[in-house]
């Protein structure tokens, strides 16, 4: 059994700061590539930024310049630095990891609120 617990979520000024992290737990034999999506309410859920073994990283264009993510791979962390937030950054974000115990698979986190006050 393999669990993404998200940590870090809260209510920030537009222009703060937050950073999230997820650590990944359970029967692990290696984490390949690592993510953060959000949905906002009324949304579908997208893609924020990724990042591979290798420490490879893509973000979506909304957040370039802004938000950093990054992992520990001897904590089986990923996290996500946001800076200059603003309001359309308010929502749900998820955790997501490809994780191989028996076999490879694709895990979520439950989710942590980001709520960003104009």
């Amino acid at each position: 059994q393999v669990q993404l617990v998200e940590s870090g979520g809260g209510l920030v000024q537009a222009g703060g700061s937050l950073r999230l992290s997820c650590a990944a737990s359970g029967s692990i034999v290696s984490i390949n590539s690592m993510a953060w999506y959000r949905e906002a309410p009324g949304k579908q859920r997208e893609l924020v930024a990724t990042v591979t073994s290798g420490s490879t990283t893509k973000y979506a264009d909304s957040v370039k310049g802004r938000f950093t993510i990054s992992r520990d791979n001897a904590k089986n962390t990923v996290y996500l630095q946001m800076n200059s937030l603003e309001a359309e950054d308010t929502a749900i974000y998820y955790c997501n990891a490809w994780i191989t115990t028996n076999s490879l698979r694709n895990y979520w986190g439950q989710g942590t609120q980001v709520t960003v006050s104009s």
